[in-house]
């Protein structure tokens, strides 16, 4: 049985006030009646029977998540009890859905993303998932949109294969977050995507790849696994997972893996990671404003503002972010929305950790 894997243990700092520490981003309802998680399920069925839907978070938040999706089983919740990153928690996964079935091909999804186009969605996993069965580590890259510097890219190498209307490349490398002189010069080559975080792999090829490239890291996960489904389970898992350095998928792995593909996707996405984001899925007002509450303008443009406790009025202002919580309220330039996560590591300083 193959496994799709909901990566949901981020905390979406750069969505503060509204995403917490006890509330994270993808248990918010950002986006029509249904919470960014909540999304990330839907969206696989029926590719996926609820039994086939894995979820990795901190133990924290289990419950909630859990609450939001009743359907899934609560042992498909796979806890981490800090988060590590991405690298860590798809390797604890792995040891996981190998003890559930060996020969299992599992895909890799997080809950922040948002995709409009589900029915195309669906088909490019399953065309990932049969080059996966041939031993390929598949990514998949969004065709851009614009020389966004917010996203990794993917260059193309020469062309594998296609199914039905994928074709299939070769990863010639990926690169960080570029300037916008260089993601220009990107998008105007043709080929090179945006990195989505999502993958495509057989579970025994990515322990192989863990074990190759993190041996220190494989070998932490193997203590781990030979208590897997024991008592001392819980025991083992919190001695380890402190000592497990913090590591990216991308750095631990995919940038030196053997055999990696990429298919290229238009499909409706958008990675939600700060309120920017959400200008281009909440429509606008005739001054672009978009609005999700209470609001009085005056000579108000290209403004977001969202919070339903109390009235906001505005009078003679624009791009600014506005975003009520009840207890705090962000006020920020839209220029400067990535600089969000900054105030929250500044608000540790200041004593409002209960804010955060």
């Amino acid at each position: 049985m193959d496994f799709a894997l909901i990566m949901a243990g981020g905390s979406g700092t750069r969505l503060w006030p509204l995403s917490r520490e006890n509330r994270p981003k993808q248990s918010l309802k950002l986006v029509g009646e249904r919470s960014m998680f909540q999304h990330a399920v839907d969206r696989l069925s029926p590719l996926f029977p609820p039994e086939g839907v894995w979820v990795v978070t901190r133990a924290a938040h289990a419950s909630l998540l859990h609450a939001q999706t009743p359907e899934l089983p609560i042992g498909n919740l796979i806890l981490e009890p800090e988060g590590r990153g991405t690298a860590p928690a798809i390797g604890l996964a792995a040891i996981h859905l190998r003890r559930a079935d060996p020969q299992s091909v599992m895909v890799v999804l997080t809950a922040d993303h948002y995709i409009s186009d589900t029915a195309r969605f669906r088909q490019v996993l399953s065309a990932g998932v049969q080059f996966a069965r041939q031993g390929y580590l598949v990514t998949l890259g969004i065709r851009p949109s614009s020389p966004s510097t917010g996203y990794g890219y993917i260059e193309q190498g020469p062309a594998l294969g296609k199914v039905g209307n994928f074709q299939v490349f070769h990863v010639r490398r990926f690169t960080e977050k570029p300037n916008r002189e260089t993601a220009a010069r990107m998008v105007a080559g043709g080929i090179y995507s945006w990195n989505s975080g999502m993958f495509i792999w057989q579970v025994r090829r990515i322990l192989e790849e863990f074990e190759r490239q993190m041996p220190e890291f494989y070998a932490q996960l193997m203590e781990v696994d030979a208590v897997l489904g024991t008592e001392a389970y819980e025991a083992v898992l919190g001695r380890v997972w402190p000592q497990i350095a913090k590591q990216t998928i991308d750095y631990g792995i995919m940038e030196r893996a053997h055999e990696v593909v990429v298919i290229p996707v238009e499909m409706g996405w958008t990675d939600i990671g700060t309120w920017g984001s959400l200008v281009e899925l909440l429509p606008t007002d005739e001054q672009g404003n978009v609005i999700n509450g209470k609001l009085v303008t005056l000579d108000t443009h290209n403004t977001l503002v969202i919070g339903d406790q109390r009235l906001i009025a505005t009078v003679g202002v624009s791009d600014l972010i506005i975003v009520d919580s009840g207890d705090a309220l962000l006020v920020c330039h839209k220029d400067q929305e990535q600089r969000v996560r900054e105030l929250v590591e500044t608000l540790k300083t200041r004593g409002y950790e209960s804010l955060i």
